[in-house]
């Protein structure tokens, strides 16, 4: 499948960017890493997010014969597992770096891994996957969050989005809460994702989402993300755009 992408990620309003994002056509791999943990901890938990899940790709997309890291699912297709097992790999590593200033940190991922006929999506935490199909926006995934918690409780969203609470995550990479979600959707020519972390999802409405997606790749991304800052995004805002042509 012939694809037009592009990624950009921005510190914004912030010092420093902890988030981190890995754009590998070749491989149809495509991910965002939102980290956290204090002084230096979040840049270094989203980089060894995005370093791990690439290498992983990476190398079973070179060798069939790879020896695997860790035993797979046979209920689910191969890309399930690159995803699955990529993510658990960088949640290990995040977990065996977290001594001395960098304890507290962990991260986020949502990861797209995209093939002839289908997209298999994997995300822990609040990063999140879009589909614009026909002009229709639906989010992929849900966010593990106390807010998200709240809302399948019965809290109205008004309420729950109001609550001192609502930038709790409730599963990071790095910590004991880490499984990933992963699926696996069909892929039409014509469908646009996007990728984000929450400096942009939280600022942007869906029609306004919905809206600059229609645009090339390029000129989409770049939109979303001066959207996002314009809009009063006080964290660092990143966006992958994906065209599936």
């Amino acid at each position: 499948m012939q694809l037009d992408m592009f990624a950009l990620s921005i510190s914004g309003r912030r010092n420093n960017n902890e988030d981190a994002i890995c754009a590998a056509p070749e491989l149809g791999l495509f991910v965002v890493a939102d980290g956290m943990g204090g002084y230096e901890g979040g840049e270094v938990a989203s980089a060894l997010t995005i370093e791990a899940i690439h290498e992983l790709v990476r190398r079973t997309a070179g060798d069939a014969d790879v020896t695997w890291p860790y035993r797979i699912d046979p209920e689910r297709t191969v890309g399930e597992n690159e995803l699955m097992v990529a993510t658990r790999l960088a949640a290990d590593r995040i977990a065996a770096r977290r001594t001395g200033a960098l304890c507290e940190m962990g991260s986020t991922v949502a990861a797209v891994l995209l093939t002839r006929e289908h997209a298999v999506i994997a995300h822990v935490g609040d990063s999140r996957v879009y589909r614009l199909r026909d002009g229709a926006l639906a989010q992929l995934t849900v966010d593990h969050s106390l807010v998200s918690q709240l809302v399948a409780n019965g809290m109205s969203a008004e309420d729950a989005e109001r609550s001192p609470w609502r930038h709790v995550i409730t599963r990071a990479l790095g910590t004991s809460s880490a499984d990933p979600e992963v699926q696996r959707e069909p892929a039409h020519a014509g469908d646009v994702y996007l990728l984000c972390s929450d400096g942009l999802s939280e600022v942007l409405e869906p029609s306004e989402l919905a809206a600059l997606l229609a645009l090339p790749a390029e000129d989409a991304c770049r939109a979303l993300v001066a959207a996002a800052y314009e809009a009063g995004s006080r964290d660092n805002i990143s966006a992958i755009v994906v065209r599936c042509l």
